[in-house]
């Protein structure tokens, strides 16, 4: 299978490191937004083709996917012009910046028919695969979803510490990982939604910090804390308290809540929630199926998302 990588940052590497491990996928041309980088990137990964131009990239002989690492702002975009090319796309989280956005994205995958998929890497986690597994097997039953997202970004950088071109946000990428986990792990949508946030930040324009509440019909809450102010190492660590007890997963591990560590190396075929993402996807152009995390299952957290940025005001 070939496929497109579109950006050359920070999760354009994570995703070429995944799909190294998985036999039968060949990355072929890669589109970045600095043509400097991605050519750079291209070189240093033996990619045979690079451009700047998203058109030029999908016109490539036999490709039939791209994978979206570009910025949020431009996910809506570039998603609905793969589809329309007539290729799958796997979308880098979150699908888009606004609800309306998500919706044509949905609306679009619905018109063509391609697979259509966001990287929700929260579902592939083995840590939250564990969990969930308890859950449809009636083991674990949760109460409350407590949840820190913490990072220390006081200038535009990325993960890697180098300059963005655009700016991250908490609600619309950060907070996205959560409601949708939340929602994906009890099975229901959040039916009250509560939010506050912080002061603006001078010159980046957005709120540094952000407290969120969620609660699904079954009576199941969740609750999520995010910064950009933490001067600490950075991460999302979640602290699930069930009524059969309590587990903190931390990104592909997992531990009860005295901190034993509980082994989660037979969930699934690796230990990379980013592979096991992009498995999902190649699985689901392989067979002709929906994915887990498909634009149409995702779509849910955009809602909620809206719900909550129009309780910020």
């Amino acid at each position: 299978m070939k496929i497109c990588m579109v950006g050359e940052g920070a999760f354009a590497n994570k995703h070429l490191d995944a799909i190294a491990s998985i036999d039968g996928v060949e990355v072929v041309s890669i589109c970045g937004g600095v043509a400097q980088a991605t050519a750079a990137l291209a070189a240093a990964r033996n990619i045979s083709h690079w451009t700047t131009d998203l058109h030029e990239a999908l016109s490539q002989p036999g490709i039939e996917a791209a994978i979206l690492t570009s910025p949020t702002g431009m996910h809506a975009r570039q998603a609905i012009q793969v589809m329309q090319a007539g290729k799958h796309v796997l979308i880098e989280i979150p699908m888009a910046d606004s609800l309306a956005d998500a919706r044509e994205v949905v609306k679009v995958q619905r018109e063509t028919g391609v697979v259509a998929m966001v990287d929700h890497v929260r579902r592939f986690n083995p840590s939250h695969q564990w969990i969930h597994k308890k859950i449809l097997a009636g083991e674990l039953k949760i109460q409350q979803l407590d949840v820190q997202t913490y990072f220390f970004r006081r200038t535009n950088t990325n993960a890697l510490g180098e300059p963005r071109s655009w700016t991250d946000h908490l609600l619309w990428h950060h907070a996205c990982h959560t409601v949708d986990l939340f929602q994906y792990q009890t099975g229901e949508v959040a039916c009250q939604v509560q939010a506050l946030q912080g002061p603006m930040h001078p010159s980046l324009g957005i709120a540094m910090d952000m407290s969120i509440g969620l609660k699904v019909p079954s009576g199941a809450i969740c609750t999520l804390s995010l910064s950009f102010n933490n001067d600490a190492p950075f991460g999302t660590f979640f602290r699930y308290i069930c009524e059969q007890g309590t587990y903190i997963a931390r990104y592909d591990d997992l531990f009860d809540g005295s901190e034993n560590p509980i082994d989660v190396s037979n969930v699934d075929v690796s230990s990379n929630g980013v592979e096991l993402a992009d498995r999902e996807f190649f699985a689901a152009i392989a067979q002709g199926r929906e994915p887990n995390a498909s634009v149409e299952q995702c779509v849910s957290a955009m809602d909620t998302l809206d719900q909550l940025e129009k309780k910020l005001g």
